[in-house]
């Protein structure tokens, strides 16, 4: 018989000076507080962590979210080997959660020495003085250089920008009639357009793309700090660019705001951004790109069908968050959480796509894909900070690319679609496409010249015959 006294087992904390009982006591140590507490619901019978990593989770994580609800709203999982964590699957005690910041700390210094330092998952939750692991005062003054600087990014700019990085990228591979839309374009276009905001010209775009792709596959330990040296190198590189000279970029602005950030606090919030806003907008892009291909109903959307690019991406946001499992808390002091003992200090992450999918499974009453109260953009304090302009990118770098090549297809069945393992996101690996050959040299407008198809214009249902048209 299992104990019920494991990590985050439904269980009342010793009493202080007393022991945790051993595995066959039946109650709290005599005079605990905690006796008497409400107990979870019937747990299953192994109370084993539940590995959020791995060919089998990447295949199917919805088929293990059922499998964690049986816990009820908090299940133990295990996010790297010798890395438990505890993962909220329930809608209401996650936006409980999300809302919570006297309860719930950002701060992960404490859970760090729990763990080893190797472990492939330490540099997405390794504490840093920036917005991600702060609370109270410092969050605020983090979060309102971030908003403040993006609010300078106006949207008709913005929208130019990725028109400018799209077509970039489409002429690498428009000759070809064929296309990764993951390492070709994707994950491409959010390296392109920061590099640009953060004010460096292009021909640094080539050095930042291969030091966070070196981080993400890299193939050895050796590779990847390799690739994180360059990264580190670009971003210092940057701040001493215009500490030189200013520009009208995000990175002056951030310099310029009135909080004064110091010089490792602006390093540190320059990289979250860039990380933050470069492999969740890839996968959204990368998945609504593929929900579209794979879907009859977007499919015609390419040359005016009913559901559009907006429609794919809510779909994503509700069904497929790029990031599926994250928003890492640590209760301040132990805590009794819908019906589930957390230990202070204990890794505590919101699974946005178990909480968004749980009334599909279990019929009960609550949000729909039709509303906006999806989590993928958490909530509360720390709810991303710049969505609208996430959101704008996404949507024009999609309509851009199909505006182009209207007659794209998926080349293979959606079925044989493969899912990067993490236990954080959800990605596709690749997402293969064909498509009629463009040209620089062919009738009409194309990529290689100053004017493109409007977004809001759908062109000829061939990628041969363009439309001209405004680029902005």
């Amino acid at each position: 018989m299992t104990s019920p006294y494991q990590p985050g087992a439904a269980q009342p904390p010793s009493c202080p000076g007393q022991a945790v009982p051993p595995p066959q006591a039946a109650a709290p140590p005599p005079g605990c507080p905690a006796h008497g507490m409400p107990q979870a619901p019937a747990q299953p019978d192994a109370y084993a962590p539940v590995r959020l990593y791995g060919p089998e989770f990447a295949a199917d994580p919805q088929r293990i979210y059922a499998h964690l609800r049986q816990y009820g709203a908090v299940a133990p999982v295990e996010i790297a080997p010798e890395v438990p964590a505890l993962l909220v699957t329930d809608y209401r005690a996650a936006l409980e959660l999300l809302n919570d910041d006297t309860t719930w700390s950002k701060d992960s210094r404490a859970w760090m020495q729990t763990v080893p330092p190797d472990t492939p998952v330490m540099p997405m939750l390794h504490w840093r003085p920036n917005v991600f692991y702060s609370d109270g005062p410092a969050h605020v003054r983090y979060r309102d250089v971030i908003v403040d600087s993006f609010k300078l990014v106006e949207p008709h700019e913005l929208r130019a920008r990725v028109h400018d990085a799209a077509d970039t990228l489409i002429r690498r591979f428009g000759d070809r009639g064929e296309a990764d839309l993951i390492a070709d374009y994707a994950r491409l276009i959010p390296l392109l357009m920061f590099n640009s905001l953060f004010g460096l010209p292009d021909s640094y775009s080539d050095r930042l793309i291969a030091a966070i792709a070196g981080m993400l596959e890299g193939n050895s330990p050796e590779e990847a700090q390799a690739a994180n040296e360059a990264y580190t190198q670009y971003i210092m590189e940057l701040v001493g660019a215009k500490k030189a000279q200013r520009g009208p970029d995000l990175t002056s602005w951030m310099m310029d705001h009135p909080n004064e950030l110091g010089d490792e606090e602006l390093i540190h919030n320059i990289i979250l951004v860039m990380g933050a806003g470069n492999e969740p907008l890839a996968n959204l892009i990368g998945n609504a790109l593929s929900r579209m291909l794979s879907d009859d109903r977007y499919y015609n959307t390419v040359s005016g069908g009913a559901l559009t690019v907006h429609d794919a991406i809510n779909e994503v946001l509700w069904n497929d968050p790029p990031m599926a499992n994250y928003s890492a808390h640590f209760p301040v002091r132990d805590v009794f959480f819908h019906g589930t003992w957390v230990r202070a200090g204990q890794l505590v992450m919101v699974s946005y796509a178990a909480a968004n999918s749980q009334f599909d499974t279990t019929g009960a009453q609550g949000p729909g894909s039709g509303s906006g109260s999806h989590l993928a953009w958490a909530a509360g304090p720390h709810a991303c900070p710049v969505k609208r302009h996430a959101l704008l990118i996404a949507i024009t770098a999609i309509e851009r690319l199909t505006a182009w090549l209207s007659d794209i297809e998926l080349a293979v069945h959606p079925s044989e679609l493969e899912w990067r393992n993490g236990a954080f996101h959800r990605a596709l690996a690749a997402l293969p496409t064909r498509f009629t050959p463009i040209t620089p040299d062919q009738a009409g407008a194309t990529p290689w010249q100053t004017s493109g198809p409007s977004s809001s214009t759908p062109p000829e249902p061939t990628s041969t015959a363009k439309q001209p048209a405004s680029a902005h």
